[in-house]
């Protein structure tokens, strides 16, 4: 009987192997996870969790119960000790699986900051998996003196959820404004004023020197010679895809996992989805880190294992929420030479990116309207006039029908 040997238990594994037996796969189905808990949703961690409105049993994308039901052994707290591509074997501590088809779901892991400038000391965290947000869970109390290192949505994250509960907020971000990496200075316009509005303290062009402390960090030097007194830290520099198991088992990488249009990685047998795969989008090769293409990317990956012979058309989408604001992102802006803003109201405002006069993506914030059309737009190929965007008199739901 066919066995489907799946390693690493987040969105990308679990949608893999439900979808597997969902389909018809009447073969073995593992799921190795490192953690102690069945696999759950991460974006909530860092907001609904971390702020006591959501319980861990509701984090869970499916009951554990799930997985015995359809006869999936679900292998928690589990370590990966190697793969035999060869021989199509994998090490589990004592225990040797062989597998017909492996799909790493191994996700990514969260950069630290070097030992040498403090990363160790008790009290510096990052925000990945359930374990680092029960650490600082206990941290944030109101009045505590917390920095955060990063700019980004994750450091942005954080902000908002510290301000909300009462904390003192620094944020520092060396570049020369948040989200540098990642959206356009209107964007980062918006978000700077909205978590100035919260208290936030934000320093652009400042990066941290070295924290202070003797066991756990009591402080923080900036790269300008400020000196601040902080309770605890968290850094959010970023993700790197996890690809340890592939390399040392002989797996292409190439900004990740290098999987081709179907999700096989150039070792037979051996496919890979989520974080950690790299793949073909029109014409260059992405890694896109977001619930959407680990969902979609995986269930594609299950059906091709059975059978099914289907590219992957990755169809980008994100999100964030920051206080009362719910940012949605359709599509990539890499490439973008302007910025149409639409504003419909006061609460909402929507930034269209163009290449010429190509639609490449749209940030809406509090504008749901705007980013379900923007979306279809996008993968549609259809790309509307900059100046009937720009125009609040414009129907959005017309341009799809021109």
């Amino acid at each position: 009987m066919a066995h489907v040997i799946v390693i690493g238990a987040g969105q990308a594994g679990s949608s893999c192997v439900a979808k597997l037996r969902n389909g018809g796969f009447d073969g073995d189905v593992t799921l190795i996870g490192a953690e102690p808990v069945p696999p759950y949703q991460r974006p909530p961690l860092s907001k609904a969790y971390l702020m006591g409105e959501m319980t861990l049993e509701r984090l869970f994308l499916r009951p554990e119960s799930f997985y015995d039901e359809l006869n999936i052994d679900l292998r928690l707290n589990a370590w990966v000790d190697g793969i035999d591509a060869q021989a199509q074997k994998v090490s589990i501590g004592g225990d040797v699986l062989a597998y017909d088809d492996l799909v790493l779901t191994t996700g990514s892991e969260p950069n630290r900051l070097p030992a040498a400038i403090g990363g160790a000391l008790d009290g510096v965290h990052v925000v990945r998996d359930l374990a680092d947000v029960d650490g600082m869970a206990p941290r944030f109390a109101k009045g505590a003196k917390v920095l955060i290192v990063g700019g980004g949505y994750i450091g942005l994250e954080a902000a908002s959820v510290a301000a909300k509960l009462g904390l003192q907020v620094t944020l520092v971000e060396m570049s020369e404004r948040i989200l540098q990496r990642v959206a356009a200075p209107e964007t980062s316009d918006f978000f700077r004023a909205l978590h100035k509005g919260h208290g936030v303290d934000i320093r652009e062009g400042v990066g941290l020197e070295t924290l202070l402390g003797e066991g756990a960090v009591s402080g923080a030097r900036l790269s300008d010679g400020t000196e601040l007194e902080v309770d605890f830290v968290i850094v959010g520099v970023g993700i790197r895809p996890a690809t340890g198991l592939a390399e040392a088992a002989g797996v292409a990488l190439e900004n990740g996992i290098k999987v081709d249009a179907q999700g096989r990685t150039s070792v037979s047998g051996i496919w890979a989805a989520g974080d950690c795969s790299s793949f073909p989008y029109r014409g260059g090769r992405i890694r896109l880190e977001s619930v959407p293409n680990a969902i979609e990317q995986a269930e594609l990956v299950a059906e091709n294992i059975m059978g099914a012979g289907k590219d992957y058309v990755a169809k980008p989408w994100f999100w964030s929420d920051q206080y009362d604001v719910k940012l949605q992102i359709a599509g990539l802006n890499t490439g973008y030479d302007r910025v149409v803003t639409r504003r419909t109201d006061a609460d909402s405002v929507a930034f269209w990116y163009y290449r010429g006069d190509e639609l490449l993506a749209v940030d809406a914030m509090n504008d749901p309207r705007g980013f379900m059309v923007g979306k279809r737009l996008i993968e549609n190929g259809k790309s509307p006039a900059a100046e009937l965007i720009a125009d609040p008199a414009t129907e959005l739901k017309a341009l799809l029908k021109a």
